[in-house]
């Protein structure tokens, strides 16, 4: 089974979001907006990190640039969503994916599983 790091704000996506990826099969870990993510990533290992741009008070692109300076996490793969499309600097600063809210349940799971997760 897959572990899935889901990094987002808003209670209610993090509601249909854990639903959705444990229909699935995956295992769901929540960061809320407090959370220090490269740390949770480093003690939680997930195959996937689901983030969302804007983090409460945090960047997502901030914290895409700090994981990717661990070695330790140079494997994991980053799915970044904004209701901004912002996937060009998404994608420029470390993330692998970007998805553009609202997007559709299977636009999600496709790309989670397109490299075996």
């Amino acid at each position: 089974m897959s572990k899935i790091l889901l990094a987002e704000d808003d209670h209610t996506m993090v509601s249909l979001l854990q639903t959705l990826l444990k229909m699935e099969g995956f295992e769901v870990v929540t960061a809320d907006v407090d959370s220090d993510v490269p740390a949770l990533a480093i003690q939680e290992n997930p195959d996937v990190l689901l983030m969302d741009v804007h983090l409460g008070p945090h960047s997502g692109i901030e914290i895409v640039e700090a994981i990717r300076k661990y070695d330790a996490l140079a494997s994991l793969r980053i799915i970044m969503t904004s209701g901004l499309n912002m996937k060009e600097e998404c994608l420029r600063y470390g993330a692998n994916d970007f998805l553009l809210k609202p997007f559709m349940p299977d636009d999600l799971l496709a790309l989670i599983k397109k490299n075996g997760a």
